[in-house]
């Protein structure tokens, strides 16, 4: 359909589950996507940037070079997911430093990143900003989900979450005057060959029995990237499978 046609989108985290399905689905709309990631090298086109969006000067170099490049920027998916090994800790055995680490890692990386593209977008005077949140960015966990496994939420994720959401809001009304949108998604459930206990208890509590699948929230994205969104900013949307409505 090309709805992205020409425009230049970057998206963090490219090489993960979801990263992967967003970046098909752009190339598929007739866009140039920028897969920012820490475990492949650099490519000549750019299609590719070895980048780690946990250090400001990989960041740096990153946007500069495609910058030098491209001369604009259309697009940016926040969408990279580190996170520290013991990462699924319960709350009573998280380290605090590990805590810290994971904030800087998730929250404070994504500030950076989108503060140094909005930059140039200011310049352009457009840009769509997409942030990739979770229903546990708008909910409390429903820790019944986990009976029977050793899984766990971790709580990082939440407060990480729940911020990103509402720096989303502080953006849109930030840059809205700059003609720049900035958006959440924020997903369900992802099947990821999960422990099966979990997928049966998560299927039996979400409204549409199922947990959900990357092509369940790319088009959403794609969509937001697009200029059929033009007048869609601050938004958090959920895709969930009716999770957040119950």
């Amino acid at each position: 359909m090309n709805r992205l046609k020409d425009k230049i989108i970057i998206v963090t985290g490219g090489n993960g589950l979801l990263g992967r399905d967003i970046i098909d689905k752009i190339i598929a709309e007739g866009g140039f996507c920028i897969n920012v990631d820490i475990n492949h090298e650099s490519t000549v086109d750019l299609s590719r940037i070895k980048g780690d969006i946990t250090k400001e000067s990989s960041v740096l170099e990153c946007i500069e070079t495609v910058i030098s490049k491209y001369k604009r920027i259309d697009g940016l998916v926040n969408n990279a997911y580190p996170r520290t090994s013991d990462w699924g800790n319960k709350f009573e055995d998280i380290n605090y430093q590990s805590w810290q680490q994971n904030v800087d890692w998730q929250l404070n990386s994504y500030f950076f990143f989108t503060q140094q593209v909005s930059k140039l977008m200011i310049k352009q005077k457009s840009g769509s900003i997409i942030t990739m949140s979770s229903v546990y960015g708008i909910v409390g966990p429903d820790f019944t989900v986990y009976n029977g496994t050793t899984m766990t939420m971790p709580a990082a994720y939440s407060a990480i979450k729940g911020g990103l959401v509402n720096f989303t809001r502080y953006l849109a009304s930030y840059l809205g005057p700059n003609n720049i949108r900035v958006n959440t998604v924020s997903p369900g459930g992802i099947f990821d060959n999960q422990n099966s206990i979990f997928v049966e208890n998560y299927n039996q509590k979400v409204p549409m029995r199922r947990m959900g699948l990357p092509e369940d929230i790319s088009p959403a994205i794609v969509f937001l990237l697009s200029d059929e969104a033009k007048y869609i900013t601050g938004q958090n949307i959920a895709i969930d499978g009716g999770w957040t409505s119950i």
